[in-house]
């Protein structure tokens, strides 16, 4: 069983719980995760750039944040942070709706909690192809 909690700490978006967790367990189950603990917080910029200082010693925003806590064969448990405020700037320039890219975020995030990396052009070549399997599915 995948358990999702969703915390909204920001303002800046209308948030789809619904959406949000059912992408969660659409990526974990789809790379074949079936038992996790997931905890996805919604943040606001400064949230997100005092956590991406805090953790990874870079002083700005980001869009989305990944921490494995536990991983063994059968079992995993994460937390996905994502930004709204992050969503609703870049979102025009992708041409897409701040929504669409906060669910982006999600299933980044998410894709990272199952062991994808984007260190690489491959890797991030291979994060795309995820992100947008996983977009079109929530359609």
């Amino acid at each position: 069983m995948i358990h999702v909690e969703i915390s909204n700490r920001q303002q800046a978006l209308p948030v789809d719980r619904r959406l949000l967790r059912r992408a969660v367990r659409a990526v974990l189950t789809g790379e074949g995760i079936a038992d996790a603990e997931v905890s996805l917080a919604i943040v606001d910029d400064p949230t997100i750039r005092d956590l991406h200082r805090r953790y990874l010693g870079l002083d700005d925003p980001t869009d989305v944040l990944s921490f494995v806590l536990e991983r063994t064969e059968t079992w995993l448990e994460g937390e996905v942070i994502v930004s709204a405020d992050t969503a609703r700037t870049a979102a025009p320039r992708y041409g897409c709706s701040p929504a669409e890219e906060l669910l982006r975020y999600v299933i980044h995030g998410t894709l990272h909690l199952a062991g994808y990396r984007d260190d690489t052009p491959r890797e991030r070549a291979t994060m795309r192809a995820g992100e947008r399997r996983y977009l079109a599915a929530m359609r």
